[in-house]
């Protein structure tokens, strides 16, 4: 099912972030949310996710029981491996350890991730835990995926690869919101929302 967004507003204070903001968000589409810093991108993920209510409008999420987020700042269990870290969500989904096993490898290696996968998590580099943290949200089998700032923290090169791995999250048949203003991660996106048009 799509993502309706239908006629947005919201407004901090002196001024409204944007206004009557619609989009249709089709699953399998990867959708950059564009804007400069304070532009409203990250209010914008949380009112998707129904943590923030608009100040008008509204957000239709019908059919899409599962939301998982991939924040900038990738957190993980320090000592697990990086394979612990995508086997586990298809655990608690009733997959037998054997075969979760397989379709985290298989996970990690749309992210270019299976050389570390026996790797703990402290010893990932940035732009590895974060393509690592986007996997582990696939395999929780998401509805609506949200992304927020996925690059901010990490320098050109590993911003890069980040960017590279961005084709895996479409197709997958969850709808994917991407706050960025990184040009390589709105390149990499497969459709474009800009706040701009929205103010």
């Amino acid at each position: 099912m799509p993502l309706e967004l239908t006629g947005l507003t919201h407004d901090f204070g002196p001024g409204p972030l944007f206004t009557n903001l619609t989009a249709t968000c089709l699953p399998g589409r990867v959708y950059a949310i564009m804007g400069p810093s304070g532009s409203g991108k990250s209010t914008l993920l949380a009112i998707a996710a129904g943590w923030l209510p608009p100040t008008a409008g509204s957000v239709e999420r019908t059919g899409m029981p599962v939301v998982r987020w991939a924040f900038q700042n990738p957190h993980g269990l320090p000592r697990r491996t990086a394979l612990d870290h995508v086997t586990l969500p298809l655990l608690t989904l009733g997959i037998r350890r054997p075969h979760a096993q397989v379709e985290a490898m298989a996970l990690m290696e749309k992210f270019n991730l299976s050389h570390v996968a026996l790797r703990e998590f402290r010893a990932l580099s940035g732009g590895e835990a974060q393509r690592l943290l986007l996997a582990r949200a696939l395999a929780s089998r998401p509805d609506l995926l949200l992304v927020d700032e996925p690059t901010a923290q990490l320098d050109p090169t590993s911003s890069a690869l980040v960017a590279t791995s961005f084709s895996a999250l479409a197709g997958t048949g969850a709808v994917v919101l991407v706050a960025t203003h990184d040009p390589d991660i709105i390149t990499a996106c497969t459709d474009r929302i800009n706040l701009a048009d929205f103010r």
